[in-house]
């Protein structure tokens, strides 16, 4: 490879390629990965990675085998890069986080290695990449992304909105602290700022993201700290926001305020994904999450007080270490109780740094698989009784894009997130129509266009 050094000129009309690992948190990163280098390098994004200049993976290590399917995509991208040696290859987000210069001694090919808090350095990382020498910064910097990215542009109807990064509650199985920091929160007033551009857009419904999302506590302008229950009072008087979601939350932060607007802001879906990883005291006292399963029910008889019809969904492990069958019982007694719609759930598999790795992993294989089966099928039953008592209720739905199946149908979510294909123009994307449930499938709903209507016509179609 010519020992010279690549110059901004170099990427201006080129191509870049991302590839997403994990979360909606990753999936905010690339867009705004995207968005940056289309105005600062004039990179466009393409979905074929033979036709790009810049390849990069954005990565996470809160799953099983992270580390491998990051180094097995790499190791298919050699093949390009020994083909094209101009070609330059990236690796982002949390694997880079954690692995950093390591990255490099297994690939030596990777030219770029950066954090999800230094992301907004990209140009200039592309700027000071010499032929022979990576760059790596994987520091953290807090709020300085925020301020350095461009603002955010959309073509949907739904947008995420990142208000808050990191995680401060050290759960002993999370690897999250070490890959991207403590808590941090965007300034109140940047965020309505984001939140009041998207509209003006058409972005219809926005989902509020971060790793302990209702741990916010952003500066106002006048130094006070709001949190998150008053950032959504103040999001939901914005005009063209029709429709309000927020993940991951967790139960430690959900206080009296947040609590109450549920029952005060109807723009706020009925729907909340609330992890709660374990129904046994036993376990979530060694996994450090800082309540019991009673603490639990209790929260969730209190929202569902305040909005009866709220839907929920959870995350759970399954075969923490020290785990007994009786723990586990706790947990689909927990099931039981709370009537979950939806599930994320894992067996355990220690992750490298966290305090867990250092305990012995002693439940066989074979339970954790056997538990986690158990536990997957009652969630799918729930789901599926769920889904089938809403056969002929009339919901509103944000129709958003044509359905996968393709066959003239249109899709999109109702209030509780679940989807709806339908029969209906195609004039209607972008618009939030009535529909009345027909059918239920096992993975979504079949519908009928009530009416055509909108509470709010956009300028642009969903994409």
């Amino acid at each position: 490879m010519p020992a010279q050094r690549r110059g901004l000129s170099r990427y201006v009309t080129k191509k870049l390629f991302i590839q997403t690992f994990g979360c909606q948190m990753n999936e905010y990163d690339s867009s705004r990965i995207a968005d940056q280098l289309r105005d600062t390098l004039g990179m466009s994004r393409t979905d074929d990675p033979e036709q790009a200049d810049l390849l990069l993976l954005n990565t996470c290590s809160v799953r099983e085998k992270a580390q491998e399917k990051v180094f097995s995509q790499l190791g298919r991208w050699r093949e390009l890069k020994q083909e094209r040696p101009d070609l330059l290859i990236g690796v982002g987000g949390c694997v880079a986080s954690q692995e950093g210069e390591s990255i490099l001694q297994r690939a030596p090919f990777v030219d770029l290695v950066f954090g999800p808090q230094t992301l907004h350095r990209l140009p200039d990382m592309l700027r000071r990449r010499q032929a022979d020498v990576p760059v790596v910064d994987i520091s953290f910097p807090e709020l300085e992304k925020f301020k350095k990215l461009p603002a955010q542009h959309s073509a949907r109807v739904s947008a995420y909105v990142s208000i808050m990064e990191g995680c401060s509650k050290y759960c002993t199985f999370c690897v999250v602290p070490y890959t991207r920091g403590e808590e941090f929160s965007r300034p109140f007033d940047d965020v309505l700022a984001e939140a009041v551009d998207l509209a003006q857009q058409g972005v219809r419904e926005i989902t509020l993201l971060g790793q302990n999302v209702n741990a916010y506590q952003g500066v106002m302008h006048d130094g006070v700290r709001a949190d998150f229950a008053l950032l959504l009072r103040y999001l939901h008087e914005i005009d063209g926001i029709e429709r309000i979601r927020y993940t991951t939350s967790h139960p430690l932060d959900f206080n009296q305020n947040l609590i109450d607007v549920y029952a005060d802001l109807p723009k706020l879906v009925s729907h909340l994904h609330l992890p709660v990883q374990s129904g046994s005291d036993q376990i979530l006292r060694a996994m450090k999450r800082r309540y019991t399963a009673q603490d639990y029910l209790l929260l969730v008889e209190q929202l569902r007080a305040k909005r009866p019809q709220l839907s929920l969904s959870s995350d759970f492990i399954v075969g923490y270490p020290g785990e007994t069958d009786d723990d586990f019982a706790d947990t689909m007694a927990l099931i039981e109780k709370v009537g979950f719609d939806q599930s994320y759930s894992f067996v355990y598999s220690p992750r490298p740094g966290t305090p867990a790795s250092e305990l012995k992993d002693d439940v066989p294989p074979e339970v954790k698989q056997r538990r986690l089966g158990i536990l997957q099928q009652r969630i799918k039953a729930m789901s599926m009784q769920y889904s089938a008592a809403m056969v002929g209720s009339k919901q509103r739905v944000l129709v958003d894009r044509v359905a996968k199946k393709g066959g003239g149908l249109l899709s999109g979510r109702c209030d509780n997130n679940r989807v709806v294909n339908f029969s209906a123009p195609a004039g209607i994307l972008g618009k939030f129509v009535d529909v009345l449930i027909t059918e239920s499938l096992p993975n979504s709903l079949r519908g009928r266009l009530l009416q055509e209507e909108v509470n709010a016509p956009v300028a642009t179609a969903a994409g």
